[in-house]
């Protein structure tokens, strides 16, 4: 099992999207950004199956507490599956994208939670995200029908510096 970045088909795919679909908003905004080179989709590949995502967005103009284009990135949709947990394939993944992205030249990754996660808050602090930067109350990588951030529940938005 390896980390390794992927395409924004092999994203469509693991979502659940089929050849031609037409992908939800939120699909087309994280597909059109990999295409971009604004965004990655890093993933666990277990024999050629995809078993594991994380994104990393460079650049999000809406709000640069997330991520500014230069020293901070956005970490989001941060999943393994729920058969392969427990491996620390989770661990590896997040550390191999951190350590692309320290290359790269960002200081500073940034990931939301909420609050009531408390085994997802629990694991982001064990990797080092310790810093809460804000509440946050949109979702800047979730789009509504007009290509909008959507409105969320509260979540915290942590950090980390590389």
């Amino acid at each position: 099992m390896f980390a390794r970045k992927a395409s924004g088909e092999e994203m469509l795919r693991l979502w659940g999207y089929r050849d031609g679909e037409e992908p939800s908003p939120t699909a087309r905004f994280f597909r059109d950004n990999i295409a971009s080179g604004n965004a990655d989709f890093w993933t666990m590949d277990h024999n050629g199956e995809l078993i594991g995502e994380l994104y990393t967005f460079r650049d999000i103009p809406e709000d640069r507490d997330f991520a500014d284009g230069k020293t901070t990135a956005y970490l989001c949709a941060f999943r393994i599956r729920e058969d392969f947990r427990g491996q620390g394939l989770g661990t590896r993944l997040m550390e191999t994208v951190l350590a692309s992205l320290k290359t790269e030249g960002f200081r500073r990754a940034t990931i939301g939670v909420g609050p009531e996660e408390e085994q997802n808050v629990r694991l982001y602090r064990r990797m080092g995200f310790t810093g809460k930067v804000k509440d946050c109350y949109m979702d800047p990588c979730a789009m509504d029908e007009y290509m909008r951030p959507r409105a969320d529940d509260c979540y915290w938005l942590l950090a980390k510096d590389l």
